[in-house]
Protein backbone atom coordinates (compact mmCIF):
# COMPACT_ATOMS: atom_id res chain seq x y z
CA UNK A 1 0.00 0.00 0.00
CA UNK A 2 1.12 3.56 -0.75
CA UNK A 3 1.36 5.71 2.36
CA UNK A 4 -0.35 9.07 1.99
CA UNK A 5 1.63 12.27 2.60
CA UNK A 6 -0.14 14.97 4.57
CA UNK A 7 -0.76 18.08 2.47
CA UNK A 8 0.35 16.63 -0.87
CA UNK A 9 -2.35 17.01 -3.50
CA UNK A 10 -0.61 14.74 -6.03
CA UNK A 11 1.62 11.71 -5.72
CA UNK A 12 3.48 12.54 -8.93
CA UNK A 13 3.56 15.53 -11.25
CA UNK A 14 5.22 15.14 -14.63
CA UNK A 15 6.79 17.94 -16.67
CA UNK A 16 7.82 17.06 -20.22
CA UNK A 17 6.97 15.50 -23.55
CA UNK A 18 4.00 13.70 -25.04
CA UNK A 19 3.64 12.17 -28.49
CA UNK A 20 1.04 10.68 -30.77
CA UNK A 21 2.67 7.61 -32.33
CA UNK A 22 2.14 6.30 -35.86
CA UNK A 23 3.23 2.69 -35.47
CA UNK A 24 4.23 0.52 -38.42
CA UNK A 25 5.08 -3.16 -37.94
CA UNK A 26 7.73 -4.44 -40.36
CA UNK A 27 8.94 -8.00 -41.04
CA UNK A 28 12.61 -6.94 -40.80
CA UNK A 29 14.78 -3.91 -40.17
CA UNK A 30 14.84 -1.60 -43.20
CA UNK A 31 18.07 -1.08 -45.15
CA UNK A 32 19.17 1.23 -47.93
CA UNK A 33 20.17 -1.67 -50.22
CA UNK A 34 19.24 -5.29 -50.82
CA UNK A 35 16.05 -7.21 -50.12
CA UNK A 36 15.14 -5.02 -47.13
CA UNK A 37 15.28 -1.76 -49.06
CA UNK A 38 11.56 -2.26 -49.75
CA UNK A 39 9.38 -3.79 -47.06
CA UNK A 40 5.67 -4.42 -46.90
CA UNK A 41 4.00 -3.00 -43.78
CA UNK A 42 2.47 -5.87 -41.80
CA UNK A 43 0.11 -3.62 -39.83
CA UNK A 44 -0.18 -0.04 -38.66
CA UNK A 45 -1.95 1.87 -35.91
CA UNK A 46 -2.12 5.22 -34.14
CA UNK A 47 -1.59 5.34 -30.38
CA UNK A 48 -0.45 7.72 -27.67
CA UNK A 49 2.94 7.81 -25.98
CA UNK A 50 5.66 10.24 -24.97
CA UNK A 51 8.34 10.03 -22.30
CA UNK A 52 6.67 11.75 -19.38
CA UNK A 53 3.06 10.95 -20.28
CA UNK A 54 3.73 7.20 -20.53
CA UNK A 55 5.49 7.26 -17.15
CA UNK A 56 2.56 9.15 -15.62
CA UNK A 57 0.00 6.77 -17.09
CA UNK A 58 1.97 3.89 -15.57
CA UNK A 59 1.91 5.59 -12.18
CA UNK A 60 -1.83 6.25 -12.52
CA UNK A 61 -2.52 2.62 -13.50
CA UNK A 62 -0.76 1.64 -10.28
CA UNK A 63 -3.02 3.86 -8.19
CA UNK A 64 -1.05 7.09 -7.87
CA UNK A 65 -2.60 10.53 -8.18
CA UNK A 66 -0.88 11.91 -11.28
CA UNK A 67 -0.82 15.33 -12.94
CA UNK A 68 0.68 16.29 -16.30
CA UNK A 69 2.15 19.70 -17.15
CA UNK A 70 3.18 20.12 -20.78
CA UNK A 71 1.98 21.41 -24.11
CA UNK A 72 -0.61 19.97 -26.46
CA UNK A 73 -1.27 20.96 -30.05
CA UNK A 74 -4.60 22.33 -31.25
CA UNK A 75 -4.97 19.69 -33.98
CA UNK A 76 -6.74 16.33 -33.90
CA UNK A 77 -3.67 14.69 -32.41
CA UNK A 78 -3.76 17.16 -29.54
CA UNK A 79 -7.41 16.27 -28.88
CA UNK A 80 -6.54 12.56 -29.12
CA UNK A 81 -3.77 12.92 -26.55
CA UNK A 82 -5.95 14.95 -24.21
CA UNK A 83 -8.70 12.34 -24.33
CA UNK A 84 -6.23 9.52 -23.71
CA UNK A 85 -4.65 11.18 -20.67
CA UNK A 86 -7.97 12.22 -19.15
CA UNK A 87 -9.31 8.72 -19.73
CA UNK A 88 -6.44 7.34 -17.70
CA UNK A 89 -7.17 9.66 -14.78
CA UNK A 90 -4.45 12.30 -15.21
CA UNK A 91 -5.08 15.85 -14.01
CA UNK A 92 -4.60 18.18 -17.02
CA UNK A 93 -5.60 21.40 -15.28
CA UNK A 94 -2.35 23.17 -16.17
CA UNK A 95 -1.72 21.79 -19.66
CA UNK A 96 -0.94 24.52 -22.21
CA UNK A 97 -2.55 24.28 -25.66
CA UNK A 98 -0.39 25.68 -28.45
CA UNK A 99 -1.86 26.58 -31.86
CA UNK A 100 -0.64 24.07 -34.41
CA UNK A 101 0.25 20.39 -34.57
CA UNK A 102 0.89 18.15 -31.58
CA UNK A 103 4.28 16.40 -31.34
CA UNK A 104 4.24 13.02 -33.09
CA UNK A 105 6.48 10.10 -33.92
CA UNK A 106 6.71 7.48 -36.63
CA UNK A 107 7.69 4.22 -34.95
CA UNK A 108 8.94 1.22 -36.90
CA UNK A 109 8.47 -1.98 -34.90
CA UNK A 110 10.67 -4.79 -36.18
CA UNK A 111 9.30 -8.33 -36.06
CA UNK A 112 9.80 -10.78 -34.48
CA UNK A 113 11.91 -9.08 -31.77
CA UNK A 114 9.64 -6.08 -31.10
CA UNK A 115 12.61 -3.67 -31.21
CA UNK A 116 11.77 -0.27 -32.59
CA UNK A 117 13.13 2.70 -34.51
CA UNK A 118 11.69 6.09 -33.56
CA UNK A 119 11.46 9.04 -35.95
CA UNK A 120 10.04 12.07 -34.18
CA UNK A 121 8.84 15.58 -34.88
CA UNK A 122 8.15 18.32 -32.33
CA UNK A 123 7.17 21.80 -33.59
CA UNK A 124 9.52 24.57 -32.50
CA UNK A 125 6.69 26.34 -30.68
CA UNK A 126 5.79 23.30 -28.58
CA UNK A 127 8.37 24.01 -25.88
CA UNK A 128 7.24 24.55 -22.28
CA UNK A 129 8.49 27.63 -20.45
CA UNK A 130 9.32 27.78 -16.74
CA UNK A 131 6.76 30.51 -16.04
CA UNK A 132 4.03 28.21 -17.36
CA UNK A 133 4.59 25.81 -14.44
CA UNK A 134 2.66 26.95 -11.32
CA UNK A 135 4.88 27.02 -8.25
CA UNK A 136 2.09 25.90 -5.96
CA UNK A 137 1.77 22.67 -7.95
CA UNK A 138 5.42 21.86 -7.34
CA UNK A 139 4.90 22.48 -3.63
CA UNK A 140 2.01 20.01 -3.51
CA UNK A 141 3.47 16.84 -4.97
CA UNK A 142 5.42 13.97 -3.45
CA UNK A 143 7.38 13.31 -6.66
CA UNK A 144 8.20 15.51 -9.64
CA UNK A 145 9.22 13.63 -12.80
CA UNK A 146 10.99 15.59 -15.57
CA UNK A 147 12.60 14.81 -18.91
CA UNK A 148 15.35 16.52 -20.90
CA UNK A 149 13.20 17.81 -23.75
CA UNK A 150 12.66 21.36 -22.41
CA UNK A 151 15.76 21.44 -20.23
CA UNK A 152 15.45 24.96 -18.81
CA UNK A 153 11.88 24.36 -17.63
CA UNK A 154 12.81 20.95 -16.20
CA UNK A 155 15.82 22.31 -14.30
CA UNK A 156 13.86 25.20 -12.81
CA UNK A 157 10.94 22.95 -11.86
CA UNK A 158 13.26 20.36 -10.30
CA UNK A 159 14.97 22.95 -8.15
CA UNK A 160 11.64 24.38 -6.99
CA UNK A 161 10.22 20.96 -6.14
CA UNK A 162 13.37 19.98 -4.20
CA UNK A 163 13.07 23.15 -2.16
CA UNK A 164 9.63 21.93 -1.13
CA UNK A 165 10.96 18.54 -0.08
CA UNK A 166 9.75 16.45 -3.04
CA UNK A 167 11.59 13.59 -4.68
CA UNK A 168 12.59 14.51 -8.23
CA UNK A 169 13.13 11.78 -10.82
CA UNK A 170 14.21 12.16 -14.41
CA UNK A 171 14.32 10.78 -17.93
CA UNK A 172 17.75 11.76 -19.28
CA UNK A 173 18.49 10.43 -22.77
CA UNK A 174 21.22 12.74 -24.08
CA UNK A 175 24.24 14.76 -23.00
CA UNK A 176 24.10 18.51 -23.63
CA UNK A 177 25.71 21.61 -22.16
CA UNK A 178 22.91 21.68 -19.55
CA UNK A 179 22.76 18.00 -18.62
CA UNK A 180 24.97 18.33 -15.54
CA UNK A 181 22.70 21.09 -14.25
CA UNK A 182 19.70 18.82 -14.76
CA UNK A 183 21.42 15.88 -13.05
CA UNK A 184 22.35 18.00 -10.05
CA UNK A 185 18.79 19.39 -9.83
CA UNK A 186 17.05 16.03 -9.40
CA UNK A 187 17.21 13.62 -6.47
CA UNK A 188 17.11 10.39 -8.50
CA UNK A 189 18.51 10.70 -12.03
CA UNK A 190 17.38 7.88 -14.33
CA UNK A 191 19.55 7.67 -17.44
CA UNK A 192 19.24 5.90 -20.78
CA UNK A 193 22.10 3.44 -21.28
CA UNK A 194 24.46 5.58 -23.38
CA UNK A 195 24.03 8.86 -21.50
CA UNK A 196 26.35 8.34 -18.47
CA UNK A 197 29.24 7.41 -20.78
CA UNK A 198 28.58 10.38 -23.05
CA UNK A 199 28.36 12.65 -20.02
CA UNK A 200 31.56 11.49 -18.33
CA UNK A 201 33.70 10.07 -21.12
CA UNK A 202 34.09 6.81 -19.18
CA UNK A 203 34.20 3.58 -21.19
CA UNK A 204 31.80 1.51 -19.09
CA UNK A 205 28.59 2.31 -17.27
CA UNK A 206 29.78 1.46 -13.77
CA UNK A 207 32.80 3.76 -14.08
CA UNK A 208 30.54 6.47 -15.50
CA UNK A 209 28.10 6.17 -12.58
CA UNK A 210 30.95 6.38 -10.07
CA UNK A 211 32.17 9.51 -11.84
CA UNK A 212 28.68 11.01 -11.59
CA UNK A 213 28.67 10.03 -7.91
CA UNK A 214 31.32 12.69 -7.27
CA UNK A 215 28.71 15.33 -8.17
CA UNK A 216 25.53 13.61 -6.95
CA UNK A 217 25.07 11.83 -3.61
CA UNK A 218 21.66 10.24 -4.23
CA UNK A 219 20.52 7.09 -6.01
CA UNK A 220 21.69 6.88 -9.64
CA UNK A 221 19.87 4.60 -12.08
CA UNK A 222 20.49 3.43 -15.66
CA UNK A 223 18.08 1.44 -17.85
CA UNK A 224 19.67 -1.29 -20.00
CA UNK A 225 16.82 -2.43 -22.23
CA UNK A 226 16.27 -6.19 -22.24
CA UNK A 227 19.25 -6.58 -19.89
CA UNK A 228 17.38 -4.84 -17.07
CA UNK A 229 18.76 -1.94 -15.05
CA UNK A 230 21.44 -0.95 -12.55
CA UNK A 231 21.44 1.46 -9.61
CA UNK A 232 24.23 2.98 -7.58
CA UNK A 233 23.33 3.36 -3.89
CA UNK A 234 26.22 5.05 -2.12
CA UNK A 235 29.17 2.96 -3.29
CA UNK A 236 27.09 -0.20 -3.77
CA UNK A 237 26.04 -1.16 -7.27
CA UNK A 238 22.78 -3.10 -7.65
CA UNK A 239 22.08 -5.05 -10.85
CA UNK A 240 18.67 -6.43 -11.80
CA UNK A 241 18.18 -8.43 -15.02
CA UNK A 242 15.15 -8.10 -17.24
CA UNK A 243 12.41 -10.72 -17.29
CA UNK A 244 12.08 -13.08 -20.26
CA UNK A 245 8.91 -12.27 -22.17
CA UNK A 246 7.79 -12.60 -25.76
CA UNK A 247 8.42 -9.06 -26.94
CA UNK A 248 5.75 -7.60 -29.19
CA UNK A 249 6.70 -3.92 -29.01
CA UNK A 250 9.43 -2.31 -26.87
CA UNK A 251 8.10 1.22 -27.41
CA UNK A 252 7.73 3.04 -24.09
CA UNK A 253 9.35 0.32 -21.97
CA UNK A 254 11.84 2.75 -20.43
CA UNK A 255 9.04 5.18 -19.63
CA UNK A 256 7.00 2.40 -17.99
CA UNK A 257 10.13 1.51 -15.99
CA UNK A 258 10.31 5.08 -14.68
CA UNK A 259 6.64 5.21 -13.73
CA UNK A 260 6.93 1.90 -11.91
CA UNK A 261 10.13 2.99 -10.18
CA UNK A 262 8.29 6.05 -8.86
CA UNK A 263 5.53 3.81 -7.53
CA UNK A 264 8.07 1.52 -5.83
CA UNK A 265 9.88 4.53 -4.37
CA UNK A 266 6.69 5.84 -2.80
CA UNK A 267 5.77 2.34 -1.64
CA UNK A 268 8.99 2.32 0.37
CA UNK A 269 10.79 -0.47 -1.50
CA UNK A 270 14.55 -0.80 -1.04
CA UNK A 271 16.73 -0.16 -4.13
CA UNK A 272 17.04 -3.80 -5.29
CA UNK A 273 13.28 -4.28 -4.93
CA UNK A 274 12.62 -1.01 -6.78
CA UNK A 275 14.71 -2.23 -9.71
CA UNK A 276 13.06 -5.65 -9.85
CA UNK A 277 9.55 -4.21 -9.70
CA UNK A 278 10.28 -1.60 -12.40
CA UNK A 279 11.92 -4.25 -14.59
CA UNK A 280 8.85 -6.47 -14.22
CA UNK A 281 6.55 -3.63 -15.27
CA UNK A 282 8.74 -2.75 -18.26
CA UNK A 283 8.91 -6.37 -19.33
CA UNK A 284 5.12 -6.71 -19.25
CA UNK A 285 4.82 -3.58 -21.38
CA UNK A 286 7.07 -5.16 -24.03
CA UNK A 287 4.60 -8.03 -24.38
CA UNK A 288 1.87 -5.59 -25.46
CA UNK A 289 1.59 -3.16 -28.39
CA UNK A 290 1.99 0.58 -27.98
CA UNK A 291 3.36 2.84 -25.26
CA UNK A 292 0.54 4.12 -23.05
CA UNK A 293 -1.67 1.25 -24.18
CA UNK A 294 0.87 -1.24 -22.77
CA UNK A 295 1.15 0.04 -19.18
CA UNK A 296 0.59 -2.64 -16.50
CA UNK A 297 -0.96 -2.43 -13.06
CA UNK A 298 1.02 -2.90 -9.87
CA UNK A 299 -0.75 -6.23 -9.32
CA UNK A 300 0.45 -7.48 -12.71
CA UNK A 301 4.05 -6.50 -11.96
CA UNK A 302 3.90 -8.08 -8.51
CA UNK A 303 2.44 -11.26 -10.04
CA UNK A 304 5.34 -11.54 -12.49
CA UNK A 305 7.76 -11.10 -9.59
CA UNK A 306 5.98 -13.81 -7.60
CA UNK A 307 6.15 -16.22 -10.53
CA UNK A 308 9.86 -15.62 -11.18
Amino acid sequence: MIHESAGAQWDVVGVGANSVDYVYRLPAAPATEGQHAKLRIESHSVSCGGQVTTALCTAAAMGLRAKYIGTLGSDNNGFLMKAELEGRGLDLGHVVVRPGPNPFAVILVIQPTGERIVLWERPAGAGLKWDEIPGDVLENTRVLHVDDVDEEASIAAARKAREGGAHVTSDIERATSRTWDLVESVTLPIFAEDTPRALTGKADIESALRAIRRRHSGLLCVTLGARGAIMLEGDRLHRAPGFPVRAVDTTGAGDVFRGALIYALLRGDDPPSMLRFANAAASISCSRPGAISSVPTAAEADALLADS
